[in-house]
């Protein structure tokens, strides 16, 4: 017999109705871009995957991590502001997605380099974030090459994606041995040491 008390169920409630509030702005914010997979998916099934991922193989069950979650590249890849994220999610949303989010002002090499230089100092919450969406990445790379992209720079981002992913290591061990999996079947070792 489950037995919550009605305190517990209106806090999960909101929870869940704040949830659903994130993952239709998302849908809304990404609903003309597609992923560059030959298939041209929806781009919207990178993030409520990334939420999928983090839920049903992490065991994170933080619904402000979950809204970070399939919120994520928001800022980075539509029109949305961090203040618009802040107004509508609170601060810890916004601080989430603020920690995942790349400067698209800065070259996309100083943008990488910054990601594994950063990855170690971000809070617990944007870590298993970036974790899950590296994950997602690395599953999509191995199911199909996007367009335009060749078998080294596939080769070059699964070292780099491990390069990032080492300094988030100690955040979550059921994701952490997931990528390690996914980067051993690719040749590529996980965690990495500096010269690999």
């Amino acid at each position: 017999m489950i037995s919550m008390s009605i305190s517990q169920a209106c806090r999960m409630s909101t929870g869940i109705k704040e949830l659903i509030k994130a993952i239709n702005f998302a849908a809304i914010k990404h609903t003309d871009q597609r992923r560059k997979d030959p298939r041209k998916s929806p781009y919207i099934n990178h993030p409520v995957g990334v939420m999928n991922i983090l839920c049903d193989e992490g065991g994170v069950t933080d619904i402000p991590t979950l809204m970070g979650a399939v919120l994520h590249d928001t800022v980075e890849d539509t029109d949305t502001s961090p203040e618009e994220i802040l107004t509508e999610f609170g601060e810890e949303v916004a601080d989430i997605v603020k920690q995942v989010t790349d400067d698209k002002n800065l070259p996309k090499a100083e943008r990488k380099r910054l990601q594994i230089v950063n990855a170690p100092h971000k809070t617990e919450k944007a870590k298993l974030v970036k974790l899950a969406d590296k994950l997602y990445n690395l599953r999509d790379l191995s199911k199909s090459t996007p367009e335009g992209w060749t078998e080294e720079r596939v080769k070059e981002y699964r070292i780099w994606s491990s390069r990032v992913c080492t300094g988030l290591v100690g955040t979550n061990k059921a994701l952490e041995e997931e990528l390690q999996k996914e980067l051993a079947s690719h040749g590529v070792k996980f965690p990495c040491s500096e010269d690999n």
